[in-house]
């Protein structure tokens, strides 16, 4: 394993990182969606990380394998008065959870920015042994 693999797989993190953090901003964004008059509404989603071992591909790493819904039932709230309430007064809502989806963003902020501390550190190392050899 040579230094540089460092980068590619601290890249390939950072990339899948933030196509999670765009998955959870997705969700946050409909937390509070209301199901359109075909009856479906907004299902959270959540995205499945796949490692890839070194020297399978071109690149080691991490890579985003599946962006899943979930499977949880939507939320139905009794309003009758609402415009989009069924025939029993219910409307259905989004089955985002919040407070879920906060600690899924702060743990994806948090490993991005580890591996940007990575890739930092590697250059650094790699700069300090560039110097030895002058």
């Amino acid at each position: 394993m040579s230094m540089f693999s460092i980068f590619s797989v601290s890249g390939s993190a950072i990339s899948a990182q933030s196509q999670r953090l765009n998955v959870v901003a997705s969700n946050m964004a409909n937390a509070d969606a209301v199901a359109g008059p075909d009856g479906q509404g907004y299902k959270s989603r959540q995205v499945v990380f796949q490692t890839v071992p070194m020297g399978s591909e071109a690149s080691s790493g991490v890579r985003v394998n599946a962006i899943t819904e979930s499977n949880e039932p939507l939320r139905r709230v009794h309003n009758p008065s609402h415009p989009s309430a069924d025939a029993e007064g219910y409307v259905t809502h989004s089955n985002v959870n919040p407070v879920a989806e906060m600690v899924n963003m702060i743990s994806a902020s948090r490993s991005y920015q580890n591996n940007v501390e990575v890739m930092n550190t590697a250059k650094t190392l790699l700069l300090k042994t560039l110097q030895m050899g002058q």
